[in-house]
């Protein structure tokens, strides 16, 4: 059985030969939130029309309204999509049609490659700037942040897109913050909330995002293909489908035109959407809270040990809520492929090693299944291959 910070770890179905440090990248799902998935699936094969002919309507309002309890907002401003970046190429590709030469959308360094290139590739089709702010490293103070990226700003400047939660960095931006300004400035904002959920308690109105989409089957541990848009009521008009179907000039219209466009796009499995009540339900029952709290303190262990092997500082300080259950970590120049490669091929380590502007870094994710021992494993290992040359002679860690 799998040895965990908590008592929910024991409920996950990875396998305990392997030392899982990534549930960043797409997240794994419990027990019981896997059964519901498949009993959903089974449901669906089991009266096809029923479902997706009849009940599907109502099935996704159930769901919606749970998840939307879950996020401290209305369900009409809610819909499901396949993943975060879906959700990004829904936003951007509706507000590139307002945009064109002169015009500028802002993000931080820290985004996320896919959706970096949902906004290169509309800047070249449509000729406005895609510009990104440098953030000083470490992150120290959020009015240091706000102020450095807003000094970005120009009159030019018609949509902001930031990161809640980094992807390469793990970093947390106060985005509520951001996005306070933005409006007070005109400025639409969409922000990128694929770590959020399930690692912070989300109240989507207080953000005060215009667009905000976020996955659910990251950290918030419910099936793969199910995350969420959410857009402002006084936002939503200005959207349009990716894919034109029985919502657009709906002979049967729903609560309103956002839930037509996205509701129904052609026949898919609806069942990882349908599955989003159940995870909800594990987290309660299994105090989450109490589970985020013991999955920081690990981190927060990790962290010494792995910067007092690296002579490398964090890249954020410990204070003002900069990182929650993830957190990156810079490490001696070198092959970051390499290193990855070998941390689970000799060691059988499941973690992310890439490199970013210039710098190594190892992104650790910590989740109610994982233990002290995983973090053992994982500096035990880093300090044999360091040790061993792994890195550039002239860089050696210990010299």
């Amino acid at each position: 059985m799998r040895r965990s910070i908590a008592p929910a770890g024991e409920r996950f179905l990875l396998d305990p030969a392997i030392t899982f440090l990534n549930h960043g990248s797409f997240g794994a799902c419990p027990e019981p939130v896997f059964a519901e998935w498949q009993a959903w699936q089974r449901r669906l094969e089991k009266e096809p029309v029923l479902l997706l002919g009849r009940q599907i309507n109502d099935l996704l309002a159930e769901a919606r309204e749970a998840l939307a309890g879950f996020l401290h907002a209305p369900a009409s401003d809610l819909v499901f999509v396949p993943n975060a970046t879906h959700g990004v190429n829904i936003v951007a590709r509706a507000l590139a049609r307002g945009l064109g030469p002169g015009d500028e959308v802002l993000a931080t360094d820290h985004e996320y490659g896919a959706c970096e290139r949902v906004w290169r590739f509309l800047a070249r089709e449509r000729g406005f700037s895609f510009v990104t702010r440098e953030t000083p490293l470490p992150l120290i103070d959020a009015d240091a942040w706000l102020e450095a990226f807003w000094a970005g700003v120009t009159p030019r400047t018609k949509v902001i897109f930031a990161s809640h939660i980094s992807s390469p960095t793990a970093l947390t931006f106060p985005v509520a913050r951001l996005c306070a300004r933005a409006r007070e400035a005109g400025i639409i904002t969409l922000i990128d909330g694929a770590h959020a959920p399930g690692q912070l308690d989300l109240d989507l109105p207080a953000v005060g995002a215009d667009y905000y989409t976020g996955n659910c089957h990251k950290w918030f541990c419910a099936p793969k293909g199910s995350a969420f848009l959410y857009a402002r009521p006084e936002a939503q008009a200005v959207l349009e489908p990716l894919v034109v179907s029985w919502g657009w000039e709906s002979e049967t219209p729903g609560p309103s035109r956002f839930q037509d466009l996205y509701g129904w796009t052609g026949t898919a499995d609806p069942s990882a959407y349908l599955s989003v009540p159940a995870a909800i339900r594990f987290q309660r029952e299994n105090d989450w809270a109490g589970v985020r709290k013991a999955c920081r303190a690990l981190v927060d262990r990790a962290s010494e040990r792995i910067t007092a092997l690296t002579g490398r500082g964090p890249l954020s300080s410990d204070a003002d809520g900069f990182w929650t259950q993830m957190r990156a970590f810079e490490l001696p120049p070198g092959d970051a492929q390499a290193l990855q490669k070998r941390l689970w091929e000799d060691f059988a380590i499941e973690v992310p090693v890439m490199a970013w502007k210039g710098k190594r870094l190892l992104r650790l994710s910590i989740q109610a299944y994982n233990a002290e021992e995983d973090v053992d494993r994982l500096t035990e290992a880093l300090a044999g291959l360091l040790r061993a040359n792994f890195i550039s002679e002239e860089n050696r860690f210990d010299k």
